[in-house]
């Protein structure tokens, strides 16, 4: 009887200490809110909505990752009031004491689609009947995002990164003319277009992922430096030859 006591009690504290682990570990998970994108490129896929889809995007990829504890838009919408603060990246003392103290964001993310350009590349052979179109040109996308955190305690900006993405269609396409339906983001899922978003959306992600919950010296920052210089580089390999 004193060793099914003993044993009771010792399963109930290692239940205890594994649930104050549990606790622990979340606290330790950075507390981030996403604003609205905002938008400096004439795409035409860019409409009135389109920053809060990408706004839901980038915060549904990050409550999937599990490494942060992620604001829902109408706890941030509860306490902005529409400010545009993805161009500056900056934000007043007293909203930040406002969505600190209401919301406990750690930080904010401001993202704002600073380049996109569509092309085709001429492959031949294709077939149009009907406004839908089988083969032909291979359709290619690019898109970059230049993304700001926002450190609501402080109001400075603890990182920022321009974060790039490509996409090319398949050889063989099935799609409508641009005539046919009108576009929006649902439109562009199965285009180059909507899977450059998408690629940016994960990229933003991980990066922030890193930056925020892995440190300056670890690996994929190292990673992502890397990348910076290469598009830092091309860059300015583009301005020189102009």
């Amino acid at each position: 009887m004193k060793k099914f006591k003993f044993m009771l009690v010792m399963g109930l504290a290692l239940v205890m200490t594994a649930g104050f682990v549990i606790e622990s570990l979340a606290a330790e998970k950075p507390r981030i809110g996403v604003l609205r994108f905002t938008n400096r490129t004439s795409a035409g896929w860019w409409s009135g909505g389109v920053g809060r889809d990408l706004q839901d995007m980038l915060i549904n990829e990050l409550a999937s990752m599990d490494s942060f504890r992620v604001l829902e838009r109408k706890e941030l919408d509860a306490v902005l009031n529409e400010q545009d603060l993805g161009a500056s990246g900056r934000i007043s003392k007293g909203t930040r004491a406002k969505v600190g103290n209401v919301t406990g964001a750690k930080y904010l993310v401001a993202a704002t689609v600073s380049s996109f350009e569509k092309g085709t590349e001429g492959q031949g052979g294709g077939l149009s009947f009907k406004g839908f179109s089988i083969g032909g040109d291979r359709e290619k996308a690019y898109i970059a995002v230049d993304l700001k955190v926002i450190n609501v305690e402080t109001g400075e900006i603890a990182t920022a990164r321009t974060i790039e993405a490509t996409s090319k269609s398949s050889g063989i396409k099935l799609g409508l003319h641009k005539w046919g339906f009108g576009g929006n983001l649902k439109e562009q899922s199965k285009t180059p277009t909507g899977k450059a978003i998408r690629a940016c959306i994960i990229e933003i992600a991980g990066y922030l992922e890193c930056a925020l919950t892995k440190g300056k010296n670890s690996d994929c920052m190292e990673e992502y430096k890397a990348k910076e210089t290469k598009r830092r580089e091309k860059t300015k390999g583009s301005i020189d030859l102009e």
